[in-house]
């Protein structure tokens, strides 16, 4: 059984989408530092670059990490990707459904193809890319060297899973999505020893949404919305992954971890509305 001296995700292997920057990068330092072998998804050849630098940077830290390429929207790359994946690094433990896209626009000016896109990625993609992890699962079976499940899948969510965003329906519509696939998943494959998850970021501090908080005047309107008074840094959502991808999470499944500061505590209604 798994020793108490050594790093929580000791010799597992852990897949991670959309990781070529923010979020997903931290969170795949986090499991390399945990002790996991690492896949550092990215989707285009002109991600390349980034997602190579994470691997190194990983390499650096004395880890093991490759990159893959591959778009989650599309069955044919998520298959090939997880197929590379397992013959690279033997199997798979740990899947971190990550990869995301915004395409905002007010609903009567959003497009076909921005709703599709979002959906796409959002959605679509975390089905595709915790289809093909199931089946790796299922494919090994459960080594209790390395873990007490047969396998873990934390899905990336959002807040707005929950709070309405107006102007960005579609990013609202698949991080609702992404909620309810979630709990199905977990309901259908806990009695196989597998658990899935979904971590809620709120506001974090990351390259995508720079324009929230890099002035002093967006970032105090910003901290208006976060109780605790700070904004999130990637870091809080990677600890997060490590511990729910760990055996001393291994009672929770079907469970949605938001880490928000209290962005869902409705900060609106503090003075009584």
């Amino acid at each position: 059984m798994i020793g108490r001296d050594r790093p929580p995700l000791f010799g597992q292997r852990a897949l991670v989408t959309g990781a070529s920057s923010g979020i997903g990068a931290a969170v795949a330092h986090a499991l390399a530092a945990a002790g996991a072998a690492v896949g550092i998804n990215h989707p285009v050849p002109a991600t390349a670059a980034a997602a190579e630098q994470v691997a190194a940077g990983i390499r650096e830290i004395g880890g093991t990490a490759a990159a893959f390429q591959a778009d989650v929207s599309q069955e044919a790359e998520v298959e090939a990707m997880v197929a590379a994946f397992a013959d690279r690094f033997g199997r798979l433990d740990i899947l971190v459904a990550n990869a995301g896209v915004q395409r905002d626009a007010p609903v009567e000016r959003m497009t076909l193809a921005q709703w599709q896109q979002v959906l796409g990625v959002n959605l679509t993609g975390q089905f595709l890319c915790a289809r093909a992890a199931l089946r790796c699962f299922e494919r090994q079976g459960v080594d209790p060297d390395l873990s007490r499940a047969t396998g873990k899948i934390i899905c990336m969510s959002s807040v707005h899973e929950v709070i309405p965003w107006a102007g960005h329906v579609n990013y609202a519509a698949s991080k609702g999505g992404v909620a309810m696939l979630m709990k199905s998943l977990a309901q259908e494959v806990a009695s196989r020893g597998i658990r899935v998850n979904a971590i809620a970021p709120g506001a974090i501090r990351t390259p995508i949404n720079r324009q929230a908080w890099e002035t002093p005047e967006a970032l105090a309107a910003l901290l208006r919305l976060i109780p605790y008074g700070r904004i999130g840094e990637a870091e809080d959502i990677a600890n997060a992954a490590v511990w729910l991808a760990s055996d001393d999470s291994d009672y929770i499944t079907g469970t949605t971890l938001f880490v928000d500061g209290g962005m869902t505590l409705y900060p609106g209604f503090e003075d009584n509305g």
